[in-house]
């Protein structure tokens, strides 16, 4: 049985770099999940920029909609594995799902179920969008509702759970 951490917070509040410490710390080979498609020259100078800053001991798996059937068989022989992250995955699944919330919850609940099931232990990064105003357009309201929804859900499945603000990590479960 597999260990899971759910890590969250706001944009740039150092979520990342704290989940990534807490995957370093595991001896052996990891593994980075990489939710993001670059779309534009930015992402991709950002994608390359972070992946030489991780270093030889990491692997790299692109995936943005298909974790479920890819993350079990990448995950062999890793001794750890970050998943960066939740919310550009719900985002890439609500535009290809329609818009539809109840499938992309659908592929959270799978997601939960599976977690323990991986071969290796999971760091799970998401962003926290709700503590900002209400979205005016309904499209960026739905995926709020999402997002925090997905959050739940995949908080209480961890073993833990951790917000970081201003950069300072703080342990919910």
């Amino acid at each position: 049985m597999s260990r899971s951490v759910f890590v969250t917070g706001g944009a740039r509040s150092g979520k990342s770099r704290f989940a990534q410490g807490l995957v370093e710390k595991m001896a052996g080979p990891l593994l980075y999940v990489a939710t993001a498609a670059p779309g534009d020259a930015e992402m991709a100078e950002r994608i390359r920029r972070h992946r030489a800053e991780r270093g030889g001991r990491w692997a790299t798996l692109e995936e943005p909609l298909s974790l479920l059937e890819r993350l079990p068989q990448a995950a062999e022989g890793k001794a750890g594995v970050l998943l960066d992250c939740v919310t550009l995955w719900l985002s890439n699944l609500l535009f290809h799902h329609g818009e539809e919330a109840a499938p992309v919850l659908g592929e959270v609940d799978r997601l939960a179920l599976l977690l323990p099931r991986l071969p290796a232990p999971v760091v799970l990064v998401s962003n926290e969008v709700g503590g900002g105003i209400v979205p005016e357009n309904p499209l960026a309201r739905l995926f709020r509702d999402l997002a925090g929804e997905a959050n739940q859900r995949l908080a209480a499945a961890a073993d833990e759970a951790w917000v970081v603000v201003s950069g300072i990590p703080l342990r919910l479960k």
